[in-house]
């Protein structure tokens, strides 16, 4: 069993929250808007692979080391990675286009700051949205997922809370 940790959407944000959820994994993904070249080193410094695609917001820093979509095999799954990507049944419609032609069994992306593990029965696949992980968005609560790659399938999926996007709310506990 191969372990992933999944982030999306750090525009630069790293704190300790962050690092402590994804020590232990075997691979770690970034599903774009890094935000900034450093916090690349910072997740590569945590596992033994990573894996991104650069989001919208990233500069040719990061453009000219990440793709704008991955597409590789863990145990068997195939898995296609991009930071705009939309659900199933609203799909971008280059995503869409990328899904049909590729046929994963994962598809992972970023970009809509919304957590969701969606199936998607008509392309046979499971869609990934971490959500942001970072603290720039109208997301209220910064996340992540973790999970495991199995023989092909995905197990032991975990959906982590990182805590309040706002500053202000991270000092007063809430």
């Amino acid at each position: 069993m191969t372990r992933i940790a999944l982030l999306s959407d750090t525009h630069g944000y790293f704190d300790d929250r962050i690092a402590h959820h994804l020590r232990g994994a075997d691979e770690i993904w970034h599903a774009g808007d890094f935000g900034s070249a450093e916090l690349i080193l910072k997740l590569t410094a945590l596992a033994s692979v990573f894996r991104g695609v650069y989001g919208n917001i990233d500069g040719t820093d990061i453009r000219c080391t990440e793709p704008l979509v991955q597409n590789f095999t863990v145990e068997g799954l195939r898995v296609v990675m991009t930071h705009i990507g939309g659900y199933p049944g609203h799909y971008a419609p280059t995503a869409r286009q990328l899904l049909t032609q590729t046929r994963p069994g994962l598809f992972v992306c970023g970009h809509s700051h919304i957590l969701r593990v969606m199936p998607d029965p008509k392309l046979g696949l499971l869609t990934l949205n971490p959500g942001a992980a970072g603290r720039h968005g109208f997301h209220k609560v910064r996340t992540l997922l973790r999970f495991g790659i199995d023989k092909s399938k995905v197990v032991d999926m975990q959906a982590v809370e990182l805590g309040p996007r706002t500053a202000s709310l991270d000092t007063e506990g809430h």
